[in-house]
C-alpha cells in the first residue's frame, strides 16, 4: 500500500519519508481530502531555489543508492545519511517532476493522496 499522486504529473509518495502534502515546499499549497496543486510559471523561481537547497542531500543519497534496491535504517545510518537528508532526496525528485511539467506545458496539476 502507498501514497499516490497523479495528474499532470504521476508518482508514488516515498514510504515513511516523504509526506503527502510534500509540494507545499515548492510555492503552493494544497487542498480538498486529496491535497490538489496548481504550479505555473510564476513559482519557477521558488520551485529552482528550493531544488537548490536540495541538490547536496540529493547527490548524497543518489550515491548511496547507486548499488542498491533497497535500504535499511541502519544502512542508512551507516552511510551518515539524516531522515531530513532522505527527506530532501524525495522531495527534491518530486520538485524535479513539477518543474520539468511546467517547462513542458506551462502548468503543472495533481492530485496526492492524504
Amino acid at each position: 500500500m502507498g501514497r499516490y499522486y497523479n495528474g499532470d504529473i504521476e508518482g508514488k509518495f516515498m514510504f515513511a519519508v516523504q509526506s503527502s502534502n510534500a509540494a507545499d515546499r515548492f510555492g503552493c499549497t494544497g487542498f480538498n481530502n486529496y491535497v490538489t496543486y496548481y504550479f505555473d510559471e510564476e513559482q519557477l523561481p521558488t520551485i529552482n531555489k528550493e531544488l537548490e537547497s536540495m541538490q547536496d542531500a540529493y547527490d548524497k543519497v543518489t550515491e548511496f543508492f547507486k548499488d542498491k534496491d533497497g535500504w535499511t535504517t541502519q544502512q542508512q545510518e551507516e552511510a551518515g545519511i539524516s531522515s531530513q537528508e532522505m527527506s530532501d532526496y524525495a522531495d527534491y525528485r518530486l520538485g524535479v517532476q513539477i518543474r520539468d511539467c511546467i517547462l513542458e506545458q506551462g502548468y503543472c496539476e495533481f492530485e496526492a493522496e492524504l
